[in-house]
C-alpha cells in the first residue's frame, strides 16, 4: 500500500483538480484543498470528509492569484497536519487571446500570467521549506499539451502554458538533491467544463478526469527513483 502522504491540491473544487482529489482521498492520503470559496465545494466525498474527518480532509480559501493566500494556505496545513510532502497544482485558467490582442485585453493577458504561472510559483515558494523537510517532497504540475506546441490563433494561453513548463523544470532542478521529484503532466483534450465547447473531439473520446487521477495516484505511489519528468496525454494523433 502506498505510504499516505499530506498533499495540498489546487482547483479541487472541478474538473480534473476534484478527481485527483477524490482519488487521493480513497487512496488514504491526507488532503488540504485550496479552492476560491470552501462554502460552495459541490456535495461528495472530498466535503463529507471534511466535515466528518477533519483529521483528513481541510479545506482552505485559496485564489492563485493572491500570494498572501498560498502563505496563508501553506501554514494552516502545517498546523493542522505537521508536515507537507505533495503539491498538486491543478488550478488553471483559459484565454483566447491571440498575438494581435485587442486594446483592453491587457487584462485578461494578466490575470492569466497571475493563476497559470505565478499562482504555482508563489505557492511553490511557500511550501518549499515544508517539502525540503520531508526529504521525499513531490509537486505535480497540470500543465497541458499547450505547453509543448501552440495550435491556430492562441498566444496568451500557450504563452503562460510554456513558462510554467520552465518553472517546472526550474523547480526539478532546485529540488533535485533534496529529494524532490517534479512532473508535469501535459493532457490534450480533458472532458471537463474548460472543453465543453469542442465539436472536433466528442466528450467520450476525450481523456477523462479520472485517467488523470489515476496517473497521479501512480506518481505519487513510485519512488524517486522512478518519477518521470513529463507526462505526455493526448486523445488525438498529432502529426
Amino acid at each position: 500500500m502506498t505510504q499516505p502522504r499530506t498533499l495540498l491540491i489546487s482547483g479541487a473544487s472541478r474538473g480534473i483538480g476534484r478527481a485527483i482529489a477524490e482519488r487521493a482521498l480513497a487512496d488514504g492520503h491526507r488532503l488540504s484543498l485550496g479552492v476560491r470559496d470552501p462554502a460552495r465545494l459541490p456535495e461528495g466525498p472530498l466535503l463529507e470528509a471534511a466535515r466528518l474527518s477533519p483529521e483528513q480532509v481541510l479545506l482552505q480559501t485559496y485564489d492563485a492569484r493572491d500570494p498572501s493566500q498560498a502563505s496563508n494556505w501553506v501554514a494552516a496545513t502545517l498546523a493542522q497536519f505537521g508536515a507537507i510532502d505533495g503539491l498538486v497544482h491543478c488550478a488553471g485558467v483559459f484565454s483566447r487571446v491571440g498575438l494581435l490582442f485587442e486594446a483592453g485585453q491587457e487584462a485578461e493577458i494578466e490575470a492569466l500570467w497571475h493563476v497559470n504561472l505565478m499562482g504555482p510559483w508563489w505557492l511553490s515558494r511557500a511550501a518549499w521549506p515544508a517539502l525540503v523537510a520531508s526529504g521525499d517532497g513531490r509537486v505535480i504540475t497540470l500543465v497541458s499539451m499547450s505547453g509543448q506546441r501552440v495550435k491556430g490563433p492562441l498566444a496568451a494561453y500557450p504563452c503562460s502554458k510554456f513558462a510554467l513548463m520552465a518553472l517546472c523544470q526550474s523547480m526539478r532542478n532546485e529540488g533535485w538533491n533534496a529529494g524532490i521529484r517534479v512532473t508535469a503532466i501535459c493532457p490534450g483534450w480533458v472532458n471537463t467544463s474548460m472543453a465543453s465547447q469542442v465539436t472536433a473531439v466528442s466528450a467520450d473520446a476525450m481523456t477523462q478526469p479520472e485517467d488523470l487521477a489515476a496517473l497521479t495516484a501512480e506518481l505519487l505511489r513510485l519512488p524517486a527513483s522512478a518519477v518521470p519528468f513529463e507526462l505526455k496525454i493526448n486523445c488525438v494523433l498529432e502529426g
